[in-house]
């Protein structure tokens, strides 16, 4: 490489790094921590992404798909932003034994980086092209000491146990009892975890009680899916099917609904209601998802290919995903829409319902937005807790209840 090349990579690791720093102070984050930030500015993550120009390595919220199949990504390196929240929420430190879930080589640099020589660096990913790849990547980055196997990451990597930190970088559907036996007893377990759709990154520790688990921390992420025994996927039935402006409805912990009386309703006439509550262009709204999808019994995530945007049947904020509510009757549903405040830059939070009960449940969830706005814009968020799935009903705290293979995962937003 020559001279100029490497103080370009140089420049755009240190322009990286002082972005996601200034992120973390904008968005009131606790300040990143200085071993994470300076692992950040020494790992040189081009090396990982080979080919890839300096600007696009570098770009602090880019993921990057290093593999896919049929349009879906089978693995990826993840945005910058996020690996440093989950190292600064994992609070590693020289000498920890770390398992990485999910693979791709820069992360497991990075950690590698943090426990220093005496610490040890386990990495798994359940596709041998994926640790394959890894391995090269390491090797042309000169990061030594890190244990890459293939392995189905439901099941850890107990060989190697017990760890100290438990991170997974691919997105999970529930806890697997596998991490919990492996982690050491005051261990910490960050996981990317699907909630009724939403996923959400869980900074995780146990409490006194076996197998209570309660969030530290919970930051807005976006993942690949885990593959192999914990795979999981939500029932998606589609309202409307043409190839290029389909539209469906994710309903991942959420309805059981009367699908061909929805389908029907999506031809019907709308019905708008409006919040009154506003948002600005640089704020986020993942808090606002969340307390739908815990306080709503028919929340579901509307998604639209552009094709049914285009004619103008549907309008939804977000195409992969736009929360929606489901009548308790079954046979109509509203989704959130945005409108903006004329000269300003500013945006109202409404809903559109369709179907024979369009008004009443439109103006169902626009009186969730506001029941947000007053009482937990700005607050700390849910208190999350995670209990063995044997746990008696009587015995789970209040709040929103998700049921799952090995856990309940309860939201409390008035705790």
């Amino acid at each position: 490489m020559s001279a100029t090349s490497t103080t370009d990579t140089t420049r755009a690791r240190e322009a990286m790094v002082d972005a996601i720093v200034a992120d973390h102070t904008r968005l009131g984050q606790r300040s990143l921590s200085w071993a994470v930030e300076q692992a950040l500015r020494t790992v040189p993550r081009h090396t990982f992404l080979p080919g890839l120009p300096s600007a696009e390595a570098y770009d602090h919220e880019q993921a990057v798909v290093t593999k896919e199949e049929n349009g879906l990504a089978l693995s990826s390196v993840s945005a910058p932003s996020i690996i440093a929240t989950m190292l600064h929420r994992a609070d590693l430190h020289p000498g920890q034994r770390v398992l990485e879930i999910g693979s791709g080589g820069y992360n497991a640099a990075l950690i590698r980086e943090l426990v220093g020589p005496t610490g040890q660096v386990t990495s798994i990913d359940i596709d041998p092209d994926v640790i394959a790849r890894a391995a090269q990547c390491l090797a042309d980055a000169a990061v030594e000491s890190v244990h890459l196997a293939v392995a189905d990451g439901e099941h850890g990597f107990a060989v190697r146990a017990p760890f100290d930190r438990i991170i997974v970088t691919v997105g999970a559907w529930d806890l697997s009892p596998a991490w919990d036996a492996q982690l050491a007893p005051d261990g910490r377990l960050v996981v990317p975890m699907r909630v009724r759709g939403l996923t959400r990154c869980l900074t995780l520790e146990r409490t006194a009680a076996y197998g209570h688990w309660r969030a530290l921390a919970v930051d807005p992420c976006g993942f690949v899916r885990m593959q192999g025994a914990g795979e999981h996927w939500e029932p998606m039935p589609l309202l409307h099917e043409p190839d290029g402006a389909q539209v469906g409805l994710r309903l991942e912990d959420g309805p059981r609904p009367d699908i061909d009386a929805l389908c029907t309703a999506l031809n019907t006439d709308l019905a708008e209601a409006w919040s009154g509550v506003t948002v600005g262009a640089e704020e986020a709204t993942d808090g606002l998802d969340l307390f739908l999808a815990s306080a709503a019994d028919g929340w579901a995530l509307l998604t639209a290919q552009r094709g049914a945007i285009q004619a103008g049947l549907i309008r939804p904020i977000v195409l992969t995903g736009t929360p929606a509510l489901v009548d308790t009757a079954g046979a109509s549903f509203a989704y959130r829409i945005l409108r903006r405040i004329p000269g300003q830059e500013r945006w109202e939070f409404g809903a559109v319902g369709q179907g024979p009960h369009a008004t009443r449940v439109a103006q169902q969830l626009t009186d969730l937005i506001s029941r947000w706005d007053g009482d937990h814009r700005g607050g700390p968020g849910p208190h999350i807790e995670l209990f063995p799935a044997s746990t008696p009903a009587a015995d789970l705290p209040p709040g929103r209840v998700v049921t799952k293979r090995h856990t309940h995962t309860v939201l409390n937003w008035d705790r």
